[in-house]
């Protein structure tokens, strides 16, 4: 009787998709938005070496690469939880959404 196989385990992400993380990372645009916004440029080494990580466990099923990868995942989740929203979600709607604007007091003129 044939024993059931285990399921592989797959990278958490598709490789090609650490690849389009890395092109994207390298264009202008992204390079001048990541100035703009953080005042440095983006260092995309470490979207480039999760592509080899990711190919490496695709092709070779390595223990390191797989550890390598999961943990750059995880670290990429904590610095993402670092961030605080900009607003603050509402759990209701204002008690007063239904009324119409009040057009008197328009800040335009």
């Amino acid at each position: 009787m044939d024993q059931p196989r285990k399921a592989a385990w797959k990278p958490p992400r598709d490789c090609e998709d650490y690849w389009s993380e890395f092109r994207h990372c390298k264009t202008l645009l992204n390079f001048f938005h990541h100035y703009y916004a953080y005042g440095t440029t983006p260092s995309c080494q470490q979207w480039k070496e999760d592509y080899s990580y990711c190919r490496e466990w695709e092709k070779h099923g390595g223990k390191e690469a797989k550890e390598a990868l999961q943990n750059s995942e995880r670290n990429r989740v904590a610095q993402q939880r670092n961030f605080t929203p900009v607003w603050e979600l509402r759990q209701e709607p204002p008690r007063d959404w239904h009324m119409p604007l009040n057009q008197e007091n328009s800040q335009d003129s």
